[in-house]
C-alpha cells in the first residue's frame, strides 16, 4: 500500500487543543472557545480517518498473508480487494479533511458587477448577470439585498453591487471574480452583426467590524442629493452617502435607500470588505509567486469565461469547461459549472499535498 501523509503534526495539535479546552479561562472568550471547539472536531475527524486506515491496512496486510492458502485463500483474496477498496476511498477522504479550511467559509458574499468594454451592450450584459446570479441565489434559498447600483439608459447596470446572505454563499460563489465576456447581436444592431462585450465581476467575502478596524479619522463623508432618471423612484432628500478612505484611497457611494443612516451603513459594509480583500491581495502575491492556481487568482483582470449565444455555448477557460446549456446557465442554473470548478480546486490541492509530502 502507499505511504500515508504525515500525521504526527495534526496528532501533536490535537493534544494541545485537548489541553486549552480543559481550561476554564478559555471559554471566557467565546469567539476564542468556539474557532478551537471547531477545529478540534476538525482535527478528531483526520485522526479517526488516519486511525481507521491503520487498522484496515493491519487487516489487508493479515489476509494477504492468507491468500495462498488451500482451504481460506478465495475468502481471503476477496478480502483483500475489498480493503484494497476501503483502504483508498478513507485515503481520499484523509486527503480532503487535511486541506486548510477555508477562513471565509459561512460568510455573507458581496458581489460587484459592472460594464466594461462594449458601450451599452455591456451594461445589457452586466444586467444578465445580476438576473442569472439573483436567480441562482432564490434556486439556493439564499436572500439578495442590493447595496448600490447604476443604471444605464439601456436598462442596464454601469455598476450594480449586491450582497448574497446564505451560509455556503460564498464557498459557490467565490470563483466566479474575473472578467466575463459575453458573444452576440446585440438588439441595437440592425445589421445582425456579433459584437463581444464585458463585464467585471468581484466577489468578496463579507468582513465583521473585529476584522478590519476602520478609524473613523482616515474616513472622508460626504453626504449627497441621488442622482436618478426621474420618476418617483429618484430621491428628493439628501439621503446619498459616499465614503472616501483617506489611506487607501477606496471610495464607496451608496444611494439605494431613502434613509441617509441605512446607506452609510452599506457603504460601510462594502468598504469594509474592499478593504479585507485588498489585505488579502498583499499577502497573496507572496503565495501566488509560487503557485499559479488552475482554477483562478479572483482577480478581477482575468477572463475567466464566455458566452457566446450564437452557438448556445458558454466556456470557463480556467479549466476547459464547456456546456451548451447557455439558456439555462443565464436563468440561474449555474451549479454545472460551479460544481466542475469546485472539483478542479479540490484536485489541485491535493496535488499540492502529494507534491509536499
Amino acid at each position: 500500500m502507499e505511504n500515508l501523509p504525515n500525521i504526527e503534526p495534526f496528532r501533536s495539535r490535537f493534544s494541545e487543543l485537548e489541553n486549552l479546552l480543559s481550561l476554564p479561562e478559555t471559554f471566557k472568550d467565546n469567539l476564542i472557545a468556539t474557532e478551537l471547539s471547531k477545529e478540534h472536531r476538525r482535527l478528531k475527524g483526520i485522526l479517526e480517518i488516519f486511525d481507521k486506515i491503520i487498522n484496515c491496512e493491519d487487516h489487508y496486510q493479515q489476509s494477504l498473508a492468507l491468500v495462498d492458502d488451500p482451504e481460506m485463500g478465495q475468502a481471503a483474496k476477496e478480502e483483500v480487494e475489498s480493503l484494497e477498496r476501503e483502504i483508498s476511498g478513507l485515503k481520499d477522504n484523509l486527503m480532503l479533511s487535511m486541506l486548510p479550511p477555508d477562513p471565509e467559509a459561512g460568510k455573507n458574499t458581496i458581489v460587484e458587477i459592472r460594464a466594461g468594454a462594449g458601450g451599452d451592450e455591456a451594461s445589457l450584459f452586466a444586467g444578465d448577470l445580476f438576473r442569472m446570479y439573483s436567480r441562482y441565489a432564490e434556486h439556493k434559498g439564499w436572500m439578495v439585498e442590493c447595496l448600490s447600483q447604476s443604471n444605464s439608459e439601456t436598462g442596464g447596470f454601469k455598476e450594480v453591487v449586491f450582497i448574497i446572505k446564505g451560509e455556503d454563499a460564498w464557498s459557490k460563489m467565490k470563483f466566479e471574480s474575473g472578467v466575463h465576456r459575453v458573444q452576440r447581436i446585440p438588439v441595437t444592431e440592425a445589421g445582425g452583426r456579433i459584437h463581444t462585450s464585458t463585464s467585471t465581476v468581484a466577489v468578496l467575502p463579507e468582513a465583521k467590524d473585529v476584522e478590519i478596524m476602520i478609524d473613523p479619522s482616515d474616513l472622508e463623508i460626504s453626504i449627497c442629493r441621488a442622482s436618478g432618471p426621474g420618476g418617483q423612484g429618484v430621491n428628493t432628500t439628501d439621503s446619498a452617502v459616499q465614503i472616501q478612505h483617506i489611506p487607501s484611497g477606496i471610495s464607496v457611494y451608496c444611494a439605494d435607500e431613502r434613509s441617509q443612516l441605512k446607506n452609510k451603513n452599506k457603504a460601510m459594509t462594502v468598504l469594509r470588505s474592499r478593504l479585507m480583500q485588498k489585505k488579502q491581495e498583499e499577502e497573496n502575491r507572496k503565495y501566488a509567486q509560487n503557485r499559479k492556481s488552475q482554477v483562478g487568482t479572483g482577480d478581477r483582470s482575468e477572463r475567466i469565461r464566455t458566452y457566446n449565444f450564437p452557438q448556445s455555448r458558454i466556456t470557463d477557460h480556467r479549466v476547459n469547461y464547456t456546456s451548451h446549456a447557455l439558456q439555462e446557465t443565464m436563468m440561474g442554473e449555474i451549479d454545472h459549472i460551479i460544481d466542475f470548478l469546485e472539483s478542479e480546486d479540490l484536485k489541485e490541492k491535493i496535488r499540492d499535498i502529494h507534491i509536499n509530502e
